[in-house]
């Protein structure tokens, strides 16, 4: 199974209207000092996985991700933020490289995290999965 964050850079990526291009303004785990303009995803603390009743590997997983978005224009940041969001929140009975995702909600609407050294917005978004 994949970290939450490299299944959800694989769904953004895919969703072309966002336009989001992996190691050009989409990254996942380290947000690079350039370009001014991109989309980070991290992997960050879920719930405790809970297992079937009929064991094996069938448990369900409660994980979770944060999605930042840093640009030189907070207008233009909200925007895609919310894109984002929009995208992702409400996905269900999916499957990414081999995981079911049975759902994918955010967490709560963008806030600032804060202007960077550079003068730069980011906004994040935190997302709960629950997948298998």
């Amino acid at each position: 199974m994949n970290s939450v964050a490299q299944d959800i850079k694989d769904m953004l990526e895919a969703e072309s209207s966002l336009g989001l291009t992996l190691a050009t303004d989409l990254f996942v785990g380290r947000e690079p000092a350039e370009p001014n303009d991109c989309v980070t995803i991290f992997d960050t603390p879920g719930g405790a996985p809970i297992a079937t009743l009929e064991g094996g590997n069938d448990n369900y997983y409660y994980s979770a991700a944060q999605i930042r978005v840093r640009n030189t224009s907070y207008t233009a940041a909200w925007a895609l933020m919310n894109e984002i969001r929009d995208s992702l929140h409400g996905r269900a009975n999916e499957t990414w490289n081999g995981t079911l995702y049975t759902v994918i909600l955010a967490a709560n609407d963008p806030f600032i995290l804060d202007w960077d050294e550079n003068q730069r917005i980011r906004l994040i978004v935190n997302f709960n999965l629950q997948r298998r």
